[in-house]
Order: C-alpha cells, then sequence, then structure tokens
C-alpha cells in the first residue's frame, strides 16, 4: 500500500456533542489528503439532512455511511439507555460487515487502514484489533473526566467509591498534576437521581479504563496549554484542539436560524447575553425557573439572545413578561458564529464541553449552569481553574432566581480580571490551533503515523 493511501473510518455516538466534534476531525483529516468514510446511525443521518438539505453524503476524500441502531422508527431515541444497549447489540455486526467489503473488494484506495472510534464505543478498537488496523479513541471531553475513568482501580482501592461508582467520601482529589482538583460529586457517571443512568454511565467509565490498552493513539478536543499536564495520563495522548469549524458543515441535528446573526449585527459591540442550554433533551426546566430566567433578563437591561430548544419546556406554553421585547428568540442557533460576534458579551450556558471550547476560542466569559455529567467539573475549571467564568447558584428551593441571574451578569460585566484571562485563553486556543502550534504538531503527527 502506499504511503499516501490512509483511509480512516470514524464512528461517532449519535448526540450533537459528539457527532460536531467528529465531523470537523474528518474535515481536518481530509485537507490533509486522508480518504474519510464516517459512520452515523440511519436516524442521525436523517437529523443531519432535515437540518442541512444541501449536507452532500460524498465529499472530497469524504463520505457518510448510515447503519442501523436497531430501534424502530416509532422509539424513543431520547432513551440514552435503551438507544446505547440497542446500538451496542447492532452496530459492531455492521461495522465489521463494513470494514470487511471495503478491504476485500475495493480496490487499494477503498482499503480502511485506521479505526477512529468514539470513547462510547470501545468495542470498536476490538474489531479494529482483530483486522490487524490502526487504532485510536477520539475523546470528545474534559480530559479530568477521562483522568477519572482511568484511575477508577485507585478510587476503588482508595475506598473513594464504591463497586457502583457511588462517592463514599466527600472533597476534591487530585488525579493529575495541573489539572484542576475533581469534586467526588462531580464523577461524570454519579447520578444520585436515577441509579439505572448511572450503573449505565459507570460502566461506559469502566469500559474505557479496561480497553484503552487496545488504542494506538487517544486523541483528545482540548489544547495543551488549558491543561499542560494531562498529556501524562498516556504516553500516546495527543490534545488536536479545539476544533473549530472554518465554513464546513458541522453536523448539526437542529436547523440553524441565521435571522440571529443580522440581529446580532444591530446591536452595540459587547452588550448581548447569549443563552444556550445545549443540546440534550435531557435537559428542561419548570415554568417557574423558565419564569425567572426571563425575568432575570429583563432585570438586566441589556440585549439577549437565547435559544429555546422546544424539549428545554416540556409540559407548558412559553409566556413571557410584558415588555419583554429587549432580546431575541430562536430554536436554534449557529453557535460558533455567534460566539465570534463582535456583539456577544458572555454565555450563559450548561457548561457543554463544545460549547466550552468554542466560547473560550472567542473571548467570551461564562455563566455557568451546569445539569449533569461531565457540566459540574467543566463548572469548576471554568470557574476556579480557569477563572474566566461565574457560578449561577440556586436558592434553597433548587431555583437559580431573576436577582442571581441579574446580579451574576452585572458582576460579570465590571470583572476586569476575567476579561483579561478570556483574551489569554483565546490567544493559547488560537495559537494552538495555528501553523506551528501544538495541536496542530500533534495532529501532523497522528497523520504521518496512519499514512505509513
Amino acid at each position: 500500500m502506499g504511503a499516501t493511501n490512509a483511509h480512516v473510518l470514524l464512528i461517532s455516538y449519535p448526540a450533537q456533542g459528539h457527532v460536531a466534534p467528529f465531523m470537523k476531525l474528518s474535515h481536518l483529516l481530509v485537507h490533509h489528503e486522508v480518504k474519510v468514510t464516517f459512520v452515523i446511525t440511519e436516524s442521525t443521518h436523517v437529523r443531519m439532512k432535515n437540518a442541512l438539505p444541501e449536507l452532500e453524503d460524498k465529499q472530497h476524500l469524504m463520505r457518510l455511511v448510515s447503519l442501523p441502531d436497531g430501534l424502530e422508527s416509532e422509539d424513543d431515541r431520547k432513551d440514552e439507555r435503551k438507544l446505547g444497549s440497542s446500538i451496542a447489540q447492532v452496530l459492531p455486526g455492521h461495522i465489521e460487515d463494513l470494514i470487511k467489503k471495503a478491504n476485500q473488494l475495493g480496490g487499494d484506495d477503498d482499503q480502511i487502514t485506521c479505526v477512529i472510534a468514539d470513547a462510547a464505543f470501545m468495542w470498536a478498537l476490538e474489531i479494529a484489533e482483530k483486522m490487524g488496523l490502526k487504532r485510536a479513541v477520539f475523546w470528545t471531553s474534559e480530559p479530568g473526566l477521562l483522568a477519572s475513568s482511568l484511575n477508577i482501580p485507585k478510587l476503588l482501592e482508595a475506598g473513594i467509591i464504591d463497586t457502583n461508582g457511588t462517592p463514599r467520601k466527600d472533597g476534591k482529589i487530585q488525579l493529575s498534576p495541573n489539572v484542576p482538583a475533581l469534586s467526588t460529586a462531580e464523577f461524570f457517571w454519579t447520578f444520585p437521581e436515577n441509579l439505572e443512568m448511572q450503573k449505565t454511565m459507570f460502566s461506559y467509565a469502566l469500559a474505557i479504563q479496561q480497553k484503552m490498552k487496545l488504542s494506538n493513539w487517544l486523541l483528545c478536543h482540548w489544547f495543551h496549554d488549558l491543561h499542560p499536564a494531562a498529556s501524562d495520563l498516556l504516553p500516546n495522548m495527543l490534545p488536536i484542539g479545539p476544533l473549530l469549524a472554518n465554513e464546513h458543515p458541522v453536523g448539526n441535528l437542529w436547523r440553524e436560524d441565521l435571522t440571529c446573526l443580522s440581529w446580532l449585527d444591530e446591536q452595540p459591540a459587547g452588550s448581548v447575553i447569549y443563552v444556550a442550554f445545549g443540546s440534550t433533551s435531557l435537559v428542561s426546566i419548570s415554568q417557574h425557573q423558565f419564569d425567572q430566567i426571563a425575568l432575570g433578563l429583563e432585570l438586566a437591561g441589556r440585549p439577549f439572545l437565547w435559544v429555546i430548544k422546544s424539549d428545554l419546556t416540556k409540559g407548558f406554553n412559553t409566556k413571557y413578561p410584558s415588555g419583554f421585547a429587549n432580546g431575541k428568540i430562536v430554536q436554534w442557533a449557529p453557535q460558533e458564529k455567534v460566539l465570534a460576534h463582535p456583539s456577544v458579551a458572555c454565555f450563559l450556558t450548561h457548561c457543554g464541553w463544545n460549547s466550552t471550547l468554542e466560547s473560550l476560542s472567542n473571548e467570551v466569559p461564562f455563566l455557568c449552569w451546569p445539569h449533569f455529567g461531565d457540566q459540574h467539573y467543566v463548572q469548576s475549571c471554568i470557574c476556579d481553574g480557569w477563572r474566566v467564568g461565574l457560578p449561577l447558584k440556586k436558592d434553597d428551593n433548587g431555583i437559580i432566581t431573576n436577582h442571581e441571574i441579574k446580579g451574576k451578569i452585572d458582576e460579570l460585566f465590571s470583572d476586569d480580571d476575567i476579561r483579561a484571562n478570556s483574551l489569554k485563553l483565546k490567544n493559547m486556543a488560537r495559537e494552538s490551533v495555528g501553523k506551528g502550534g501544538s495541536s496542530t504538531k500533534n495532529l501532523e503527527y497522528f497523520i504521518e503515523q496512519i499514512k505509513h
């Protein structure tokens, strides 16, 4: 096989927060003349096409392949446990068949030489190893959470967690030098109100810890200067982020409302509060909490852009305060373009990792409202580690009040230190993916390895 005949199979978990960075990685590989086959589920493919009708299944050196997830059309794909279980049963067989057909029937250019698997699909490494292919994992979340998975045996031995992953001790632990300390309540698999979900997520964490040795490389969606010592977690770890869209399709599962960009053009520089709680359907709020957000934005007296997906307000009709005319509300926004817009001043966010990197890369400070999983630890990084944002704190009834929202907005707008730190991290992020930057070098090294 020629030195330039690398053909990579990418396998992403079917959720926006996974598909988007995988799509960005695909475009980077293609830019370096690597052929890419990007595998997604059939239902995800339909949603991507509906969101972006001009999306082509075949582009230069890249094709999208959709495979069944094992569920019927009427099944609820928002049930993460049901979806994950079904995929684990049916997708490995389809992946193995796909590779066999490409490598037995295709020409030299169609031969798959490397598999890059989502950390949610560690089983793909076993298939690739069996078939003699090069193997990489793409970790799309925060590095401290990877450290928690890799250290599960030590956490069990020290009695910090039990065999179900439930914390047995309170406090902070340092899992890796220069990675912000992790509270025992911030393990991403911890779901105290949903033990079945916790069981599923802890099994996922165990699979990462047990099967990571099958990977030749670990590609990570962060940049070296963000966590200088995180690369010490594994010798084959390659931070390659932050991955930015650069005008390529990013795998959106909702159609973007582009009218918000012309609205932003009309707002003063550094004035707009951007509010968005991510893509997952697991996040919803009560009518009372919705009212408090709306009142808080009204009290702040500043223009705002608020993304309200239909599943955010399940079970009630949204009603806005009288005179609520200081902002714009959309179902879904072109987030990277929004965060890069000069009128945007801060980001009220759920602390999802893609949102965090996009905001860091554009010098936009944070108002943090985490909901579950990795988001609580990401808030700790933002507020305590990097000092580029402020936490929104709930009252005794578990509500973030309008006065808390208004007060933190005012505080953030007047905090010069947060602004200075945001500029510093933006420069680090941009330098890492620029010519000669650490992430650029890591990606070039990886591509060189898979081409030979």
